[in-house]
């Protein structure tokens, strides 16, 4: 069957889609409450790999990195972003700084696949100033973390009320893939899965064995 129209399509798609990722830094990382941190730190380094291996646009932002407040993205995954700039807020709320904004829309894409912590607010504000402004934002939900269990929980309910679609780093690998046949992609789209591990890719690494 042909291929739809990849910048067109309804569905993600690596012609379509960008990828957000917001304070993945010390202090957010480990105040996470809603889910462990090991899971949170392997799952959006899978989100990042995957947006990697299929082209995807990237914008990385960390709030008071300058200010000597904080310290800069978790190595885990600033590793996986060699090459991306870091933009750095003093804002809460990244749609209100210019120069993030200045770069989400730089990507040319109206699909943003976000991910941000924490839940309660640096991702539910950008989510709704971006769907106020006509984007269609898929809030990773499994790359994602508030203080507790209720605000993380709260906050993902508010954002899929105002129109979010939330989705998993799995889901969307899936969805960039799509196909078996498209086999330019199906070596990396594995191998992320491996990588990962905890989804299906321990599958895979078992019936190698």
């Amino acid at each position: 069957m042909p291929r739809r129209d990849p910048e067109a399509d309804h569905l993600l798609t690596p012609e379509n889609s960008a990828l957000i990722l917001i304070d993945y830094q010390p202090p957010q990382i480990y105040t996470v409450r809603s889910m462990p941190t090991g899971d949170l730190i392997g799952n959006v380094v899978a989100l990042a790999r995957t947006a990697r291996r299929f082209g995807l646009p990237i914008v990385l932002s960390t709030v008071n990195v300058e200010t000597g407040v904080n310290e800069e993205t978790v190595p885990q995954l600033r590793g996986e972003l060699s090459g991306i700039p870091s933009i750095d807020r003093t804002s809460i709320n990244s749609w209100e700084d210019r120069e993030f904004v200045d770069a989400v829309k730089a990507t040319g894409r109206r699909k943003l696949i976000i991910g941000a912590l924490w839940t309660e607010a640096c991702l539910l504000f950008p989510t709704l100033d971006a769907l106020r402004e006509g984007y269609e934002v898929y809030p990773v939900v499994d790359a994602l973390g508030g203080t507790t269990v209720e605000s993380h929980r709260s906050s993902l309910a508010r954002v899929h009320q105002a129109g979010a679609q939330l989705t998993t780093w799995n889901s969307v690998a899936c969805e960039l893939q799509r196909d078996w046949a498209r086999r330019e992609t199906v070596q990396d789209f594995v191998k992320t899965a491996k990588e990962q591990g905890d989804a299906w890719g321990w599958y895979l690494t078992f019936t190698e064995s």
